[in-house]
């Protein structure tokens, strides 16, 4: 297994301190502060630990304050209910005394019934298109240097796009993308761990869409974002070391704050889950 996602499933490795109360180690990826796909993997890993039988259909989080990544987080679960279908669970995370996040996850025992579903973008296959993990060195002499150490910190995922990665010029381009992702290596078959895996990789480029229209990418250190809600809804079973496209767009922007959604396809065309965030986008006079 590929080092990298070795120490992804090590961060989503929590610790048990009590029945309801788990400790998960921080990674500096680069960013100012922990980033925010590994508090949602943590926090479903967490609820997930507390449910038996069940799988996770839904989260609603929001972020409410900056986590350091030179200390763990504590997430303290809340049992909120277990019916004959569902588990609803309340996660808290918790460092340095203070909240800086909390989420509602839905469970639901597996069952048969109606299907159907949008139809899967066409784009091109990820084998014909760049590897957009990799910045070359053009690019990021360019950049400030807060956001080189971010794009040159390796990933446990590999990134292609379909449309041209060089928004950080400041160009202007419609508020929708389309990325094929993986894990670079295989993961367990498991679907907790894999619907955890994707909690985790869903933060990258929803909020970066919303910049896109206005030509003011935080890459360019023009603009400062961070994500204010998530939410995400999964649909079908899923493997994150198979490619997934994820078809992202920005229906809106106002009040510095930007609105994007997601769908996320298996390579077969199935829909197997959906985002939502909005985070903060201000500009930097």
């Amino acid at each position: 297994m590929d080092p990298r996602v070795s120490e992804l499933l090590a961060l989503l490795e929590l610790e048990r301190l009590e029945v309801n109360l788990f400790r998960g180690e921080s990674r500096d990826i680069g960013s100012p502060q922990v980033f925010g796909g590994q508090v949602l993997g943590q926090a479903l890993m967490a609820a997930s630990r507390t449910v038996e039988q069940r799988v996770v259909h839904s989260l609603h989080a929001y972020f409410l304050r900056r986590g350091d990544f030179n200390a763990p987080i504590v997430y303290e679960v809340d049992r909120s209910r277990d019916g004959h279908s569902f588990s609803t669970r309340r996660v808290v995370a918790i460092q340095h005394g203070e909240q800086i996040f909390n989420m509602a996850a839905s469970f639901q025992v597996q069952e048969a019934g109606l299907q159907h579903q949008i139809p899967m973008p066409q784009v091109p296959p990820p084998e014909s298109l760049a590897d957009s993990s990799r910045v070359s060195a053009e690019i990021l002499a360019h950049l400030p240097e807060r956001v080189r150490r971010l794009l040159e910190k390796p990933r446990p995922f590999e990134f292609r796009s379909v449309q041209s990665s060089d928004h950080w010029r400041g160009g202007s381009a419609p508020p929708t993308r389309e990325i094929w992702f993986r894990a670079v290596s295989a993961v367990p078959q498991d679907e907790t761990l894999n619907r955890c895996l994707l909690a985790y990789v869903s933060d990258y480029y929803l909020l970066e869409t919303a910049t896109l229209p206005h030509g003011i990418s935080a890459l360019s250190g023009k603009a400062i974002t961070a994500s204010i809600d998530h939410a995400m809804w999964f649909h079908r079973p899923l493997r994150v070391d198979e490619w997934l496209l994820y078809a992202v767009d920005s229906p809106s922007a106002s009040g510095c704050r930007g609105f994007a959604r997601g769908s996320v396809f298996a390579r077969d065309g199935r829909l197997v889950a959906s985002t939502a965030q909005e985070g903060l986008v201000r500009v930097v006079s």
